[in-house]
C-alpha cells in the first residue's frame, strides 16, 4: 500500500471535527457487535497512550504467512472474510475458494462493488494495519499473537480497493473512510482490537478516536474473533 501524502492528517482532522456519527452499525458482514451503550468511548478513553515506535524491523512475513487457515476450518482466511462480508456468492472448487460476491455497499466508499477472483476490486483490509500495531506493541509479541492478529476476523474487513489503498498503515488520526456514515463503526473495530491485543494508541490517535466516539455515544465495541495466540501449529518464528 502506498504511504499517506502530506496533509492527510489536517484533512482527517477537519473531517472529525466537522462530521457527526450516529449510532452505526458495521455495515457489510463484520464483527458482531455487543455490549452496553457507550462502550467504545469507554473503551477508546482506557487505551494505554505512548509515542509511536520506530518502523525498523518491520516485516509483512513478521505476522505470518498471508491469510493462514488458524480456525482449521480447511478455508483460508481471506476466502473467510469474502463469504462473510460477500453477497450473491459463487465458488470454485467447493464452498472455499470464493469465485464471485458483491460488496453491498463497501462499508469504505458506500459504494457497491463487485468481486471476481483474479481482479483486485476487492481487498481484505486489517483495520489495525500490521505495520501499525508493530510500532504500537506487537514488535515485542510472541510470533503466534500477530499471526493471530494477522488473521482475525476482528480485525478484517472486504473493502473497496481503490479506497482502501490511501489508507495506507493510517492510524484513526491519518486516515478515515470517506464514507462517513461509517466512520463510528470503523473507529469502534479499531479500538476494540487495540483492546483486544493490548496494543497502545498515541495521543493524536486517542483524541480521534474520542472525538469521533463523542459523536455517537451509543456505539458498541465489536467483540469475538479468533483467540490472541495461533494454534500451536503456527508458534515457530
Amino acid at each position: 500500500m502506498r504511504r499517506l501524502r502530506g496533509g492527510t492528517v489536517i484533512a482527517v482532522m477537519a473531517a472529525i471535527t466537522m462530521t457527526g456519527c450516529k449510532d452505526q452499525t458495521t455495515g457489510s458482514g463484520g464483527p458482531a457487535e455487543t455490549g452496553s451503550g457507550g462502550a467504545a468511548l469507554a473503551a477508546a478513553r482506557s487505551l494505554t497512550v505512548k509515542g509511536r515506535a520506530p518502523k525498523t524491523g518491520y516485516d509483512r512475513d513478521r505476522f505470518g504467512t498471508a491469510w493462514a487457515d488458524t480456525d482449521s476450518n480447511s478455508c483460508d482466511t481471506r476466502d473467510d472474510i469474502l463469504k462473510r462480508d460477500l453477497k450473491e456468492l459463487k465458488f470454485t472448487g467447493g464452498k472455499c475458494k470464493v469465485s464471485y460476491g458483491v460488496l453491498e455497499p463497501d462499508p469504505y466508499s458506500g459504494k457497491n462493488v463487485t468481486y471476481r477472483r483474479g481482479r483486485s476490486l476487492v481487498d481484505i483490509d486489517h483495520v489495525v494495519a500490521l505495520s501499525d500495531a508493530w510500532q504500537k506493541g506487537a514488535k515485542y509479541w510472541d510470533p503466534s499473537k500477530r499471526i493471530a492478529l494477522a488473521n482475525d476476523p476482528l480485525n478484517l474487513v472486504a473493502v473497496d480497493a481503490s479506497t482502501n489503498r490511501g489508507k495506507g498503515d493510517g492510524d484513526t488520526a491519518t486516515w478515515l473512510p470517506p464514507n462517513a456514515g461509517y466512520r463510528c463503526a470503523y473507529v469502534a473495530g479499531q479500538v476494540a482490537v487495540k483492546k483486544k491485543y493490548g496494543l497502545w494508541v498515541t495521543a493524536a490517535e486517542k483524541a480521534a478516536m474520542e472525538k469521533v466516539l463523542s459523536g455517537c455515544p451509543d456505539q458498541k465495541l465489536p467483540t469475538g474473533g479468533n483467540p490472541t495466540e495461533a494454534p500451536a501449529r503456527f508458534h515457530a518464528d
